[in-house]
Order: C-alpha cells, then structure tokens, then sequence
C-alpha cells in the first residue's frame, strides 16, 4: 500500500472524527446547561433524577455506554436496528456523556457567583431569563472556559473509541492499515493528526478565554 493510499484512507477517517467531535459539541453543550438547571432545581424528585443521570454518566465507562446505547434497542426492546446505526448510537453516547460534564461546569460556575447579582437585576427590573443572559452567563463563561476546554481536549482523544462500534473514525483506518501492513506509520500519522487538532483546539479556547478578558474578579 503507497504513501498516498494510507493517507488517503486516514484522511477519510479524520473527517469522520471530526464529524464525532463537532456533533458531539453542537449536542452537549446545549444539553449540559439543561441538565445543569435541573440539577440545580428546586424541585426535589427532578433534581434527584438528574443527579442519578450525571452521577451514571461520570461513574460508568463511556465504552460500556456505547455498547447499551447500540445494543439496547435489540435486547431491550426487540428492535433490530440498520448497519446505519453506528454512528447515531456513538453520537447519542457521546452527547449524553459529554452532556453530564458539562453540566457540572456550568452548575459550579453558577453557582460561584454572589446571589446579590440576582438581587440587584431584579431590583433593576430584569426578568429572570434577561438576567441569566446578560449578566450571569458572560461571567459563568469566562470562570468555566478552562475546565472546559480540558474536557474539550478529552473529547478529541475519546472519539478514537467509536472503533468499537465499528465506526471508520481515525484509530480505526489507522489500526487496520497497521493490522494488514505490519508497521506503524499509520499509528504515527494519526498521533500527528490528534495532536494537531488538539492544539487547534486549546489555540482557539485561549482565543475564547481573551475575547472574555473584558471582565475582572
């Protein structure tokens, strides 16, 4: 197998990794903040249930997770699902996952900050959903951005276990190619490949994290 041909299928398994990243960001990070308001909850049975869920996520392996995600539909309900599948289940895990972090970062960013902030908005006639907007949040973002980031790096390095599902993601072409050529170029291809992306994304969450420089503690 040439030069050309490796990189060629790496290429094709990069692009399904990032597919795996993105989707899962686009999914999480809406969803973390909802499973951070019921975590934060007044209403007990809620807040209990969504602590069950995070205290599930964060204590169990997110393979094992894939695997109940991909299985569970046949040996649960009887429902065979298509070869399609693969890939809904690895993103469904992923986001669920990833969802349960999130949510914990944005629940100790809010919760750092002084309740006289919330005073003080209404007392100035803010709504409830205009003080969260305007005032909390751009805080909230700018104390969370360096956790978040870790967790970002994370999911990088953890879209490499779709293989076990099947998904042709990088780890995936990279492994067979090494399997069916007996050295290790492809391995150190895609070490360069995640590597890279990784420091595209910490170069970007310090871009983030400046553009947020405006406020002080």
């Amino acid at each position: 197998m040439s030069l050309e041909t490796i990189i060629g299928l790496l290429a094709w398994g990069a692009w399904t990794s990032v597919q795996i990243f993105f989707f899962t960001l686009i999914g999480s990070l809406p969803l973390g903040l909802v499973v951070a308001f019921g975590r934060m909850s007044k209403f007990t049975p809620l807040r209990w249930l969504v602590r069950f869920y995070i205290s599930v996520m964060r204590g169990t392996p997110l393979i094992l997770q894939l695997f109940i995600v991909y299985f569970g539909p046949f040996y649960l309900f009887g429902v065979q699902m298509g070869q399609d599948y693969r890939f809904t289940a690895t993103l469904i895990a992923f986001i669920l996952n990833y969802a349960a972090y999130f949510a914990e970062i944005y629940r100790s960013g809010i919760e750092s900050l002084p309740r006289g902030q919330y005073e003080a908005a209404a007392v100035l006639g803010y709504s409830r959903a205009q003080t969260f907007m305007r005032i909390i949040f751009p805080q909230v973002f700018k104390r969370i951005i360096p956790p978040l980031t870790n967790e970002v790096i994370t999911l990088v390095k953890d879209t490499a276990l779709a293989f076990t599902l099947g998904v042709a993601e990088m780890f995936t072409q990279a492994r067979a190619i090494v399997s069916s050529q007996g050295n290790l170029i492809a391995f150190l291809i895609a070490g360069v490949f995640y590597y890279t992306f990784n420091a595209l994304v910490a170069f970007l969450m310090e871009r983030v994290e400046k553009a947020f420089a405006y406020y002080h503690e």
